[in-house]
């Protein structure tokens, strides 16, 4: 199956071509203050007028470039990041203590929830800790599929047998559903 998230790969590829065009005008102002990149005079007034702007211009100006940097950075950072992080799990017993990862205990769930009519693919990751697990599903889903079919059979089946097989009493759950679509002929 292929990732046909496309605003998601659009909006990386803007991010990163936007980054690249500042980089490259930061590059060429510093090239050119200190000479290294003769095109333009260093001496040359960027803006017509001999005035200097007031000392506390400068101050807002780097404040405000400072706080849109981060914010950049903050959502470039943000953009792979979609699993909670998952753990391994600790069951103490008067014999013994078993570890379980978290990926093997969803791993029957996803299959499972594969099965279903409408749905083409699931992946799961139960995340967060013991005393506070979280479980996020992503489910290509066909297109005829029925959503609310299967949010419900989820819910009602395959949710309950994992909390039993879990020893949970609760298990708060997300769902994002992708659409799934055979690659058609084309008309040429």
């Amino acid at each position: 199956m292929t990732d046909l998230n496309r605003p998601a790969r659009l909006n990386r590829t803007l991010l990163v071509l936007t980054g690249i065009v500042l980089l490259a005008a930061g590059g060429f102002a510093v090239g050119t203050h200190f000479g290294r990149i003769p095109l333009l005079d260093p001496g040359t007034p960027l803006v017509p007028g001999t005035a200097m702007p007031p000392g506390w211009v400068w101050y807002v100006v780097a404040g405000v470039a400072v706080v849109a940097g981060l914010l950049a950075l903050r959502w470039l950072i943000a953009q792979p990041v979609r699993k909670p992080k998952s753990h391994t799990w600790h069951f103490g017993q008067e014999t013994g203590e078993t570890t379980l990862a978290a990926s093997t205990a969803v791993e029957p769930f996803a299959a499972e929830v594969a099965t279903y009519p409408g749905v083409h693919a699931a992946h799961a990751t139960l995340g967060g800790s013991q005393d506070a697990p979280v479980l996020a599903v992503v489910l290509s889903a066909e297109q005829d599929g029925d959503l609310a079919t299967i949010r419900e059979r989820i819910t009602a089946e395959g949710l309950p047998r994992l909390r039993q097989a879990l020893d949970l009493g609760e298990l708060p759950m997300t769902i994002e559903f992708r659409f799934w679509a055979k690659a058609g002929s084309r008309v040429q």
